[in-house]
């Protein structure tokens, strides 16, 4: 009971989107006139983004915050496997920057950053334009490591799509999947660790699962993965088991997931030096990942993939003044999720406030809920509670959170799907509403 009470405080935190950081409160206190005339530029209007430019100006109204984002609609990650199981539509998971602009005063550019100066404190756009910041939050999602498999290549991704930035590629891989004939074969290639949402592929996997039940019965599902387990794996597989049979199978590094080619043309997987292929009706590739483009370009990343930062602030341990949130950045024990980034978007708000009164940074206490759907009415999820350790690593709080019972009947299961789509209004209304 004791696990099943904590889970539920964290389902009731998760619904609301809110990081927990000693001190919010009067992160604003003193601190308008500090930052009337300074000027914080956000790269990125994604969950992370798009939550540190609304909680800059909710900490500090009078602070300049401009928000650079290519598109004017964004679609979240999160919800985007409920389409591709015909569970949701894309404008079910569309969000805009309206209330951004209007409610909350952000000045919102559609444009691309080209190039970030740090030493200058400047970045340049796509539309031509040059802006000088005194902050910048930077939170570019992810890129794709193409170069790691011989023979697929970004130019490969409509024939051979990932669907793991939503939006076109979430309309190509749900379209291949309606094309494709009943009794055929969908093989997902899931990434290596770090990634963005580690039970992504899973849930992917379960949600087009559904869509085949009723529309293509006698097809089959093989998700091959270079790692031996995988989040929520236990859960993942009973639930399969319950509602899908053997239409999912799941092949590990060890017996041939680890793939080492693609042939595009024959939608074909090639792993254990040659000795082992698959081949798809519908291949879904997921390649392996790093930080976005402008953080790489920017030097942000260092020598390896991801950007180190502060996790007691997330400002750059490469360059000062600007900080790096969501899935580019090195957070700790905090998985790459949406959550995450809606956290870690208000603790790099707090700390440019603070900073800007001249105050000490705060010490954040912070938390992620994953949901994951095995089917529309059966969903199962993971909490976790994240605080500094000594070494200033955000790790996890010892006896917070935990998974979904394993023995748990169907109505709480049903419960935690009703959970799930109650977290994501909650936590998309905190980020853009």
């Amino acid at each position: 009971m004791t696990n099943i009470k904590r889970r539920n405080f964290l389902k009731a935190v998760g619904i609301g989107g809110a990081a927990t950081v000693a001190g919010f409160g009067c992160a604003a206190n003193g601190s308008a006139t500090a930052s009337r005339s300074a000027h914080v530029i956000v790269i990125g209007g994604g969950s992370g983004g798009a939550t540190a430019a609304k909680y800059l100006k909710r900490f500090s109204p009078d602070l300049q915050v401009t928000l650079i984002e290519p598109s004017a609609t964004y679609y979240t990650c999160y919800g985007s496997n409920w389409v591709l199981g015909g569970h949701a539509s894309m404008d079910d998971i569309a969000q805009t920057y309206d209330a951004l602009a209007s409610r909350h005063g952000v000045n919102v550019v559609t444009d691309s950053v080209t190039e970030v100066d740090p030493a200058k404190r400047a970045v340049k756009t796509a539309g031509g334009t040059t802006m000088n910041y005194d902050f910048l939050i930077m939170s570019p999602g992810i890129d794709f490591r193409y170069d790691a498999v011989p023979g697929i290549t970004a130019a490969d991704a409509e024939r051979v799509p990932h669907a793991w930035k939503a939006g076109d590629q979430t309309r190509i891989l749900r379209s291949q999947l309606e094309a494709m004939p009943d009794g055929g074969v969908f093989v997902m290639v899931a990434p290596g660790n770090p990634f963005r949402c580690p039970p992504g592929p899973y849930e992917r996997a379960s949600m087009v699962a559904h869509y085949f039940k009723q529309a293509k019965p006698r097809s089959k599902i093989i998700i091959l993965d270079n790692k031996e387990n995988f989040s929520k794996q236990g859960l993942f597989v009973a639930g399969w088991a319950q509602h899908y049979g053997d239409m999912i199978e799941w092949v590990p590094s060890s017996r041939g997931g680890q793939v080492e080619e693609v042939d595009v043309a024959n939608l074909t997987t090639i792993s254990d030096s040659g000795l082992t292929t698959f081949k798809a009706d519908v291949l879904n590739y997921i390649p392996p990942q790093q930080a976005g483009a402008i953080a790489m370009q920017t030097g942000l990343t260092g020598d390896g993939f991801w950007c180190p930062v502060n996790q007691q602030t997330f400002e750059s341990s490469i360059h000062p003044g600007i900080y790096v949130i969501g899935d580019s950045s090195v957070a700790g024990a905090m998985p790459k999720s949406g959550h995450s980034a809606n956290n870690q978007g208000k603790i790099a708000a707090a700390a440019i406030v603070n900073s800007l009164a001249g105050k000490d940074p705060l010490a954040p206490s912070t938390a992620n809920t994953c949901y994951s759907l095995i089917t529309p009415d059966h969903a199962i999820s993971v909490a976790a509670v994240y605080a500094l350790n000594a070494e200033g690593t955000l790790a996890g709080v010892e006896g917070s959170g935990g998974v979904s019972p394993a023995d748990a009947p169907a109505s709480v299961r049903q419960m935690e799907a009703i959970y799930t789509k109650g977290w994501y209004t909650g936590i998309t209304a905190d980020i853009w509403g």
